[in-house]
């Protein structure tokens, strides 16, 4: 389910599977309609009842969701009323993204680092909270808000406004309703994403996600304008203390509170010079444009890795990763992120998700093909130009060559994806 970037990539890597004999995809996109064994069904991916009568008419062997409204919403907890095998969380599992607050205790209560913070439904104890504080603060809307709801405030009075806007103007409805102001941690920022069966961690390859929507991180926040993978800052020892007193607590404590989560748990963390890794966000679903790159990178099959967390017994382990890197670099509309324009042709799109001999991958993540005419625009982030390399700078190389062969009107993208200093 979903029509995005994340699930072209999941589409594109299930099909390859020798188990894989058919894909449907909800509604899909014209790249995911591309993918070999792929057919698309015009049903929204927030529409409960008629996905789930889809995959029982379809006899589907496997479920799977991508984006985090319908799990939040309980999709997973129909599917399994109804008797299908679902990879997602339940919509109790699922709160750990549908709300900050309830992620910030729990993870007070597991003893998982995480910044100090402070929930609120009225603007003057917020305001009070924001002048009490010593340094620099981050307002969360506290519901979904599609990566939008996060203001990352320079001053006091920028952070206060934030809180106006969200409380008082409810600029993100009834999702910013009540706020989460935390202390702003300083450091690099990593994506690292699990395979969870309610017990057990498979660690995946780590990425770092690129979110500002100019070179050197400047302008407003976005979904993400691009990814690499892996993080130079994450080696074994790292990510093995990432899963023993991150991850596992989080599980743990999920299971002890009755909501045992089944799916993929992503961690976006900051790591602190003075603190180590610290928790900045929870994700109840792949990461996008992480996925993209992290998927890339996998070796093994994902659909029996899907299947057995679906089923609660997944193995010993965690999935293998080619060696080198991949790139993803997010090509955007006129206008993104503030007011996306839709519509404009796209020109030098490959016929499927695969371009040029170097293995490049056009993954579609805002693109609608009319009845009978070329593929158009339709979202702010609307290619995701994926490549591998033997290092980053190959793959670097590889993924900006095949995005100079794509053209729209208003296409802007950055330029230093996967530029950062290795240290």
């Amino acid at each position: 389910m979903g029509s995005g970037g994340r699930e072209h990539a999941l589409a594109w890597k299930l099909s390859a599977s020798p188990q894989c004999r058919a894909i449907v995809a909800a509604p899909g996109n014209p790249g995911i309609a591309a993918v070999p064994k792929t057919t698309c069904a015009a049903i929204p991916a927030d529409d409960r009842a008629a996905l789930c009568d889809l995959a029982i008419r379809e006899r589907a062997d496997l479920v799977v969701c991508g984006p985090e409204g319908p799990l939040a919403a309980g999709l997973g907890d129909e599917m399994r009323r109804r008797g299908l095998r679902f990879f997602g969380p339940s919509a109790a599992a699922a709160e750990i993204e549908g709300s900050k607050a309830f992620a910030k205790e729990l993870m007070a209560d597991a003893g998982v680092p995480t910044a100090a913070f402070g929930v609120f439904e009225e603007i003057a104890p917020a305001e009070a909270f924001i002048d009490n504080q010593p340094g620099a603060v981050v307002v969360k809307a506290d519901g979904l808000c599609a990566g939008k709801g996060v203001v990352v405030a320079a001053t006091r009075s920028e952070a206060k406004a934030a809180v106006r806007r969200m409380i008082g103007e409810r600029a993100f409805g009834g999702a910013g309703a009540r706020v989460v102001i935390e202390e702003r941690l300083s450091g690099r920022e990593v994506s690292m994403m699990a395979l969870c069966d309610g017990a057990q961690v498979a660690l995946l390859a780590s990425a770092e996600d690129h979110k500002a929507v100019g070179d050197g991180d400047t302008g407003p926040n976005t979904g993400g304008m691009g990814a690499y993978s892996p993080s130079p800052l994450v080696d074994e020892t790292a990510a093995a203390s990432i899963v023993a007193n991150i991850f596992l607590p989080v599980v743990r404590s999920l299971a002890a509170r009755g909501r045992r989560f089944t799916g993929l748990l992503y961690g976006g963390l900051m790591l602190t010079p003075d603190r180590g890794p610290m928790v900045i966000e929870w994700n109840c679903r792949f990461g996008d444009p992480e996925t993209q790159v992290v998927l890339a990178r996998m070796d093994d099959d994902l659909l029996p890795w899907l299947v057995d967390v679906a089923e609660g017994e997944m193995p010993a382990g965690a999935p293998r990763f080619s060696a080198g890197a991949a790139v993803c670099v997010v090509l955007a509309a006129a206008g993104y992120p503030s007011a996306p324009r839709t519509g404009d042709v796209i020109d030098g799109l490959p016929p499927s998700a695969v371009v040029g001999d170097g293995g490049a991958l056009v993954f579609h993540a805002g693109t609608r093909a009319p009845a009978g005419g070329r593929v158009v625009t339709a979202g702010g982030r609307v290619l995701g130009v994926t490549a591998t390399g033997r290092d980053l700078q190959a793959a670097r190389a590889a993924a900006y060559q095949a995005a100079d062969g794509i053209s729209f009107a208003g296409m802007h993208y950055r330029r230093d994806i996967g530029a950062r200093r290795t240290k």
